[in-house]
Order: structure tokens, then sequence, then C-alpha cells
């Protein structure tokens, strides 16, 4: 697989329930691939740095396998790793919700 719609890949890596919830997201600029604002139908690839804003967490990941069929949670979290920096922000965000 060369490139998958990032819609389609956020809702198989499960960060959206509905392929239409994150399609909105990334119209929203919710979703930014390698720091660029994108379109729903962007060809993402291996290696992609995303920011994703779901409403309710912030992650930054980069994407290791590209997939359009949504699995099981423990299969979702083989396409991607979690960043440091993403790691830092979700952390501060905790604390500052308490």
């Amino acid at each position: 697989m060369e490139g998958i719609r990032i819609d389609k890949w956020l809702w198989a890596a499960r960060f959206f329930k509905t392929r239409s919830l994150a399609a909105e997201a990334v119209e929203r600029g919710r979703v930014r691939a390698n720091s660029e604002r994108c379109k729903p139908a962007r060809a993402l690839k291996v290696g992609d740095l995303l920011d994703i804003d779901n409403g309710s967490t912030e992650w930054q990941v980069r994407v290791l396998a590209l997939s359009d069929k949504r699995g099981p949670a423990p299969v979702a979290r083989q396409l991607y790793e979690e960043t440091p920096e993403g790691l830092q922000r979700q952390q501060a965000q905790i604390e500052r919700r308490q």
C-alpha cells in the first residue's frame, strides 16, 4: 500500500469513532499532517507526523503502517507510535484537568 486517505487511516487507527467524524476533524483543521493543514483525501504515507485533536485528547504520532480496515484496538495501536513531545503534552493536559 503506497498511500491511504488520511480520514480512513484515522478511523482505522481508532482516533475517531466514524470516518465522517475523522473527515470533519480534518476539514476543521484539528488534524495536521507534517505540521500542515490538509484535506480528508490527502494521501498519508509511512513516516508522516500527525497532530490530532479529537476534542478530548491531543496526540502527536508518527505513522508506522497503513490500513483502511478498522480492527481491534491492539492491532490499531500498531499503526502508529506516539512521539515524546506528544506524550509530554498529554501529561500536561491531564495535570491541568485535575
